[in-house]
């Protein structure tokens, strides 16, 4: 089957892995999102931590069923080679597309080992070029919970490295455990990520599952261009969703 994501997206020190049942053991994810860590991960999500496997499986049978419908694109987030807990799986990252809107939204969010080394903005940066080099999207937006700082930091620093910036509130629009909560709004344009990328950007997408068989992706400096998005530590705890 033909499919418009990527299995695989390699930046420098993450692999993305498409979150399918045949890629993403369900025992793995239900053995990350059990632990009671996770109860500190979902307080700005719209979700809690996994109970049974079960639970595990029909998340990954879920995110497989909106992949082949083009709906959204959610990848298992690795550390790759190098990094502090190499190959573990330290969270989920993906982007949900409305193709009548012509609009992607983020996703993403760490296991808490994982926090403050700035791996947000690198993913940001991959799954945004995803979205308008190859999906020709016209807008990528991302929401955080107002509440949350750590988040509303590290999307406010690659938002502003990618072109964007914040548009506003969306009030009640998150469902949380005791209630809904209001939502800041951050977006950016494909003409404003040109203009402050050149659309270039780091890291290799294949849909064979080997990052090594990429499509273009020209990294080289421009003196037009911004430089790569800052990837120190940008406290990315659960940053988006």
């Amino acid at each position: 089957m033909s499919h418009l994501f990527p299995e695989v997206i390699e930046t420098e020190r993450l692999r993305l892995v498409a979150a399918r049942p045949e890629n993403v053991h369900p025992l793995d994810v239900y053995e990350a999102c059990s632990q009671p860590e996770m109860d500190d991960v979902a307080t700005y999500m719209p979700w809690s931590r996994h109970e049974t496997p079960k639970v595990s499986k029909d998340f990954l049978d879920d995110c497989a069923s909106k992949w082949d419908d083009a709906e959204s694109a959610q990848y298992a987030v690795y550390p790759r080679d190098g990094e502090d807990g190499a190959g573990e799986l330290a969270g989920f990252g993906g982007i949900h597309t409305e193709w009548p809107r012509r609009v992607g939204t983020l996703g993403f969010w760490l296991r808490p080992q994982f926090w403050g080394r700035g791996y947000s903005g690198e993913r940001a940066e991959a799954l945004t070029a995803l979205a308008f080099d190859v999906l020709d999207l016209e807008v990528v937006e991302v929401k955080h919970a107002v509440e949350n700082e750590k988040s509303q930091r590290a999307i406010e620093k690659y938002m502003d490295a990618l072109g964007g910036g914040r548009d506003g509130r969306d009030r009640n629009s998150l469902p949380v455990e005791d209630g809904v909560a209001d939502q800041f709004v951050y977006s950016v344009s494909q003409d404003e990520w040109l203009d402050a990328t050149g659309g270039d950007f780091d890291a290799e997408l294949s849909w064979d599952g080997a990052a090594d068989a990429s499509i273009a992706t020209d990294t080289t400096p421009d003196d037009n261009t911004s430089a790569a998005i800052d990837t120190t530590a940008d406290d990315d705890a659960n940053a988006d969703h």
